[in-house]
């Protein structure tokens, strides 16, 4: 059956994450290589990035973080240069093509408004705190039905991770898309179970012609 909706992750898959981290990087008092390098060695080992703040300040009170930085002047945004450069193009090309453009994924419900303020064209913009519940559950990409009002089998799920987009999504009954780009996208690439894919690119140029050719 014809694809009628596109549901977007926003990490990695939207949004190029670099200056986010950097952010953290001067936050917990560490050199921005050593954060990342931290952070590629518990993707590898399939731990929570959780594991990463508890290497370098174990004492810091998780749930108190973003109240520490806002203390700070720290205010949860994006900006223009944030988005990659194929973003506004390919999903304005989708809505032009007739899809329905939903943007939803792993994210604090301050990302809505933040998305919302670039002027991305899309038809939904929702996150997992707006909604309650996260990747990979089930219940998340039922939310996702529901808010493209489309049946599974009628919405493409475009994502740079297999554990949290792929194969949820192909669970779920839909298309999944792959997207190799950012750390998550070229280490989870070399996964057997990239392979569970439906599409698999590397950026989002051609996806409307992708998607309208099935």
């Amino acid at each position: 059956m014809p694809i009628r909706a596109v549901c977007f992750d926003v990490g990695e898959t939207l949004i190029n994450e670099t200056r986010h981290w950097d952010g953290w990087a001067d936050f917990l008092g560490v050199p921005r290589l050593t954060l990342f390098t931290a952070l590629g060695v518990t993707m590898e080992r399939g731990e929570s990035l959780r594991r990463v703040f508890e290497i370098f300040r174990p004492d810091l009170d998780f749930a108190n973080v973003r109240q520490l930085r806002a203390a700070q002047g720290y205010r949860y945004d994006f900006q223009p240069e944030d988005l990659y450069p194929d973003v506004v193009p390919s999903l304005a090309e989708l809505r032009e093509h007739g899809f329905k453009v939903l943007i939803a994924g792993n994210q604090p419900v301050e990302a809505e408004a933040a998305l919302h303020r670039l002027n991305i064209p899309a038809d939904v913009i929702a996150t997992s705190a707006g909604w309650g519940v996260a990747k990979p559950d089930a219940a998340f990409f039922a939310k996702v039905v529901e808010a493209a009002c489309e049946p599974p089998d009628r919405i493409a799920y475009v994502g740079d991770r297999v554990d949290n987009d792929v194969l949820p999504a192909r669970a779920a009954g839909m298309l999944a898309v792959h997207l190799r780009r950012g750390p998550w996208g070229w280490m989870h690439a070399e996964k057997p179970d990239a392979e569970q894919a439906h599409l698999r690119v590397d950026d989002l140029t051609r996806l409307a012609v992708l998607l309208a050719d099935l």
